[in-house]
């Protein structure tokens, strides 16, 4: 099969699963490439037939892809079609993300082909607590190009709709050591413990907003409203953190006390894993 067309989609409110799918649909080097962003809108109603490739890249929120981006995929079907999976976690674990995706597009008429696991920055990551900071970077990327370029060369020993469906399981999970393992439980006890009160949503400092309305345009719930940036509809936030790291003032910010544990239990650099 030649790769005449792919079909990219990306749920990716901080940018970091979008550049790891374009990396991976770029190393197919289809005739046509179709972006589809489902950060804000969902995928058009479609059936992608078996001579398509598609590419789903999707953020891991504790351990599990994004709700709403499956929500978003919810009208995307396929017919024998071939799919590329990713999922991009913070740095600590993907737990059954992988796995869910597959089955969903799996019930949805597509085959997956090829998979792989990649480390974005966490959406709690700040300069006081950085976790994963600026990744994925250009070793990143440069290894997920390459694996798209492996999954167009696999392709190329198929006949359309005659693909052989990938076990996913295969895919070595992260480990944390068992000294981290302790500590991440060890906190996560104390803090139920001692009943904290923990943040729901990023919150807005009055005196560094000027009311620009960046945060309501990045938002991919609608849980900021224009001209009313000092709120956050906590039943809407799904705590991806695109309003803090995309405000210029450094006037919104999410104050978790599970950021500060993943700074120290997960400051080891984990690495990207695929499978074909």
């Amino acid at each position: 099969m030649n790769v005449s067309e792919a079909q990219l989609y990306y749920f990716s409110p901080t940018h970091t699963s979008k550049r790891v799918g374009e990396a991976v649909a770029a190393g197919l080097q289809a005739a046509r490439l179709v972006e589809n962003d489902l950060t804000h809108t969902p995928a058009d109603d479609a059936i992608l037939p078996s001579s398509s490739v598609a590419v789903v890249a999707v953020p891991v929120y504790r351990g599990s892809v994004a709700p709403l981006a499956l929500e978003r995929l919810q009208g995307l079907h396929g017919d024998g079609t071939p799919v590329v999976l990713l999922a991009v976690y913070g740095n600590r674990d993907y737990e059954h993300a992988l796995d869910d995706l597959d089955r969903f597009m799996t019930e949805r008429g597509f085959v997956t082909v090829a998979a792989g696991t990649f480390v974005g920055e966490h959406s709690y990551s700040t300069p006081q607590t950085p976790v994963a900071a600026g990744r994925p970077d250009v070793a990143d990327l440069q290894l997920a190009r390459r694996f798209g370029e492996k999954v167009r060369d696999k392709l190329g020993g198929y006949e359309p709709g005659r693909f052989v469906r990938l076990e996913v399981a295969g895919l070595p999970r992260p480990e944390l050591s068992w000294l981290d393992k302790l500590r991440f439980v060890w906190y996560g006890l104390g803090l139920k413990v001692s009943k904290k009160p923990m943040p729901v949503a990023p919150v807005t400092d009055p005196g560094q907003c000027n009311g620009c309305g960046v945060c309501a345009i990045v938002c991919p719930t609608g849980a900021i409203a224009a001209g009313n940036e000092l709120h956050t509809d906590a039943s809407r936030c799904i705590r991806c953190c695109a309003c803090v790291k995309s405000c210029r003032r450094t006037a919104r910010s999410f104050d978790t006390p599970f950021a500060k544990i993943l700074t120290a239990c997960c400051a080891r650099p984990k690495q990207p894993h695929v499978l074909l």
